[in-house]
């Protein structure tokens, strides 16, 4: 599990860092698992290169660990009705929450290969956020300030502050307890692509190590938001060293179908996220960390300005949810 854990950690911050890279100022949010189980479908089908190339992007040992269907379709015959059938089938996946993860005019007669897949996750915090607290607060970005609802909690939470970036770091667990939102928060006087910048998936493990990390009272300021954000991953994955699998004439799935010439056509993620006071709703150098405990004040966090958070299993050591909130 541990080489898999280390797959999925390191695939989730190299999508972070080049989706993030196109506009530092738009909101992020993704599933690295959905992406990279969509892959490890598609791997067992790749032979030659295509599969060379694919287990680089993403660790052939990974494929073990997913289950996963294929579907034939036929684009040239009933393109709008492929496209609709997809969509209905996440929609179920998700509950609803996500209703069109293929918009008009994305595939087309010519389509050959598509990979979606689907993730819905619904978390309740272990330590609620009482609304009668939640109140309008700006939100400064670089630019202006935006008011949103601002919920509030005292309670014991896990935190620290890495001095190697300057940012606090705090977990919220859920009443499952296997799950936890870590947060990442830049200092005021830090930008967060600085952290962006410095960020490997060794690094987080050593910022959100629990054992690193101080639990005592924490005054805790954060944002309801809700997000749905979209992306056509075809040019990313071909950025992360994936090329052959885009190529009618290199691409080769001889392992999963008959015909030549079968390149990925498209690869669709979408994902939505609702952070309220009960929960979450999504369907997507050594630091040195100083804990809260020396700090003669209680500690706060206070959310009120761009940050990274992601969605951690503490079992499996995996991120299954990654975003990016810097813009309400």
């Amino acid at each position: 599990m541990d080489d898999l854990s280390e797959a999925n950690g390191s695939f989730a911050i190299s999508l972070l860092k080049i989706l993030g890279e196109e506009d530092k100022s738009r909101n992020l949010f993704f599933c690295p698992m959905s992406v990279s189980s969509a892959l490890a479908m598609v791997y067992l089908g790749a032979k030659g290169n295509t599969a060379t190339q694919m287990s680089q992007t993403f660790k052939e040992s990974c494929h073990k660990f997913y289950q996963a269907g294929l579907e034939e379709l036929s684009f040239v015959k009933d393109t709008e009705g492929c496209r609709k059938h997809i969509n209905d089938w996440v929609s179920e996946k998700t509950e609803g929450k996500i209703s069109e993860v293929l918009s008009p005019g994305t595939v087309c007669p010519l389509t050959k290969l598509v990979l979606v897949n689907a993730m819905y996750f619904k978390g309740k915090w272990k330590a609620q956020f009482d609304r009668k607290y939640t109140r309008g607060m700006p939100f400064k970005t670089n630019q202006e300030k935006k008011t949103v609802q601002m919920m509030f909690k005292h309670a014991k939470f896990k935190m620290g502050h890495v001095d190697e970036v300057n940012m606090q770091v705090l977990a919220l667990p859920y009443a499952e307890e296997e799950l936890s939102m870590v947060i990442l928060l830049p200092d005021e006087s830090t930008d967060l692509s600085l952290v962006e910048k410095a960020l490997t998936y060794e690094k987080f493990r050593a910022w959100t190590n629990p054992e690193t990390l101080t639990e005592s009272q924490v005054q805790v300021f954060f944002p309801r938001l809700k997000l749905e954000e979209s992306y056509d991953l075809e040019t990313v994955l071909q950025n992360l060293g994936m090329t052959d699998a885009f190529e009618e004439t290199k691409a080769d799935f001889s392992g999963m179908t008959t015909k030549k010439n079968v390149p990925v056509s498209k690869v669709a993620h979408k994902c939505f996220v609702e952070v309220n006071e009960e929960g979450t709703e999504a369907a997507a150098t050594t630091a040195v960390i100083r804990n809260a405990r020396c700090c003669r004040i209680e500690p706060r966090f206070c959310a009120d300005h761009p940050f990274l958070f992601f969605i951690w299993h503490h079992k499996t050591s995996s991120i299954l949810f990654c975003g990016r909130f810097s813009s309400p």
